[in-house]
Order: C-alpha cells, then structure tokens, then sequence
C-alpha cells in the first residue's frame, strides 16, 4: 500500500462534489429552456443566441455576490433564500439598463463541500431563474480547506441579458420635469448587513431566533427576506411609458445609485415624507442611534427601485404599477443643478 498523500487527506473530496452534482442536475435543468444546448458537466454551458422580436440586440452583462448576508444563512442553517437573492439582484441590476435575463452562472466556493448545503443553494438558484425567465446553464463549485472558515461558503453570479440598442436605459434622456417613482423594497435586500449584524448580535446581543414585537418577527425572518425581482412590474411599464433611467438602490442607497443616472445638470429631489420608512429601518436607526444620513448612505430605507418617468406620464405609469400590485410611490423629481441626491421633506 502506498504512504503517499491522497486529496481527501488533503481536505478535498471528490465524491462529495459527484454527490453534490447528483442532488442539483434536476433543479438546474427546471430552469432550462429550447436555448439552453447542453448540460451540467461540459466545459462551459451553450446558449443558442437566437433574439426574436429584436431588431438590434446588445447583450448587457453583470456580476454580484449577497455580502455578509451569508453570514445569515450560516447562523440560522438555512440555505435556501440565498440563492434567490442573488439571482434577483443580478437581474435587477441588468434590468436598470432595460435589459431582460437570458442565462445566469454561479461561482460557489467553501471550506468543505455539504452536498445539502449546496443543494439547497441550488434549490434557490433555480427557484428566482425560472420566476425570472433566466437558465442556469453553469457554474463553479470550488472545495477551498483553509480558506474558508468550517460551514462557511462564498458565492457569487454572473448574469447575460438582452435589450435592442435603441431601448438601452443609461440616463442619458433624464431631464428636469421628470418625475421620480419609488418600489418598494422587501426589507435590506443584499446590502448593509455589516451594520445590521454588528447592532443586533454584536451590541444587542440577540440571537437570530429573538422575536422583535416591532417588526412582527424573528430577527432571522426579517433580516432574511429575499431580494426582491423588479422585473415583471418594469417589463410591464416599459409597454406603457418611456423610462428615462432606472436606478437599483443596493449599496451606497438612494444618494449612491441614483446618482448614477443623473446628467451633469439635473439634481434628484427626493421627499422623504412620500413614503413611511419600514419598522426594520427605524428599528436600525432608533436601537443604533444612527444618523439619518448615515442610513440613506446603508440601506435602501425602504425604496428597492427608482424609475425615473417624463412628468406626463406619471398618471399612466403610477396605473399600470398599480395593475401589477407594485405599490409604488412617487418620491421627487428632477430639477436643474449640479448634479447630486438631495433627501429631505418637500417644501
């Protein structure tokens, strides 16, 4: 018998990974469709790039992870809303240039593979691409011992889309007059969970199964809502009106991503009285005695999505929202100045 070391000894187990492709081969292939060439197990995933209904097609892509909501997932031992939030993020962040999903990848890396564990990421993957209309046509599952703490994992997605040329959103049609609509978000979707973590574990000292009488839940249920897609609503709306520009409120908030589809010369004024801040955000703020700036720059405070619409089209599109049960708000507008966010009450 050979004394030689095998990988296994060295912390990486093959079988785990050929169990682990066993569990989620079916819940990979729910979110095919007929563009979708191949499957789990070629060196890359084919997508026939076959674009009816579009004259001039460009292709949008984008890459994201969750953060430290993961550190979530590991707490609570559950695993299966991860998944769905960063697919929901990627298509949300493509959607802002108007772009709707075509296929998606995962990278998925930790320190032991659990093939329950992965399979249960999977299961979330899976769950937000076929609510999407997205294939999940690959991805990288990466046994790393050392690297990772025990339990631990990182992941991160890669996402290609779609719109025609002369439909791109970038802002560049923005102009004073138009009028600002917000979407509700369903709690911190992916962002400021440092923050949040630190408060309620570090400073509280709450355990994720604490219940919270203000928010009507444990402090796992709400830290953990997914991330919510914008894409039906938006899809939608696009019928219905001109979108000038489209900002996904992630990290940074409203002042940080709104900005991003401002012109030089327009400022966005946004009225912070147009909509009540949800219990979470004030929890965070009231518990943490933190500055009101210091929230806007850390969550999204409420408002997931900002679509930015001409001023006479704010009728239609508040309707049509309203249709697809977006409880939308109109929140501002766009005013001629240096270009900036400026959050306050309206005078």
């Amino acid at each position: 018998m050979s004394n030689g070391l095998s990988y296994r000894e060295a912390g990486v187990d093959i079988e785990s990974g050929d169990e682990a492709t066993r569990r989620i081969k079916q819940l990979v292939k729910k979110t095919y469709g007929p563009r979708v060439l191949n499957g789990i197990g070629g060196f890359g995933g084919l997508f026939a790039a076959k674009f009816a209904g579009y004259k001039n097609p460009v292709l949008v892509s984008s890459a994201d992870g969750v953060g430290t909501k993961l550190k979530l997932a590991f707490m609570t031992g559950k695993h299966d809303t991860v998944g769905q939030d960063l697919v929901n993020h990627c298509v949300n962040d493509i959607l802002a240039m108007g772009a709707e999903p075509l296929y998606f990848l995962d990278y998925f890396a930790c320190d032991k593979l659990a093939p329950r564990v992965l399979a249960e990421v999977v299961k979330g993957l899976s769950i937000a691409c076929r609510e999407n209309k997205c294939a999940l046509i690959g991805g990288e599952t990466a046994e790393m011992p050392g690297f990772y703490g025990k339990g631990e994992y990182d992941m991160a997605g890669f996402i290609v889309g779609v719109v025609d040329r002369d439909k791109i959103i970038d802002g560049s049609k923005v102009k004073p007059g138009d009028k600002l609509i917000g979407l509700p978000s369903t709690g911190l979707h992916t962002n400021g969970y440092s923050l949040a973590r630190k408060l309620f574990f570090d400073r509280l000292k709450l355990k994720p199964g604490a219940r919270i009488d203000l928010l009507g839940s444990t402090v796992a249920e709400a830290l953990m809502k997914v991330h919510k897609s914008y894409l039906k609503p938006i899809q939608s709306l696009r019928k219905q009106v001109n979108i000038h520009g489209i900002a996904h409120i992630t990290g940074g908030g409203i002042p940080g991503n709104l900005v991003r589809v401002l012109p030089q010369n327009c400022r966005a004024m946004i009225d912070d009285a147009a909509w009540k801040i949800p219990p979470l955000f004030q929890y965070i703020e009231c518990e943490g005695k933190i500055d009101r700036n210091e929230m806007y720059r850390a969550f999204n405070m409420g408002i997931g999505m900002i679509i930015v619409v001409p001023a006479r089209d704010v009728e239609k599109a508040m309707a049509d929202l309203k249709r697809t049960r977006s409880s939308a708000r109109l929140i501002g507008e766009i005013v001629k100045g240096r270009r900036q966010v400026v959050i306050g009450k309206a005078s």
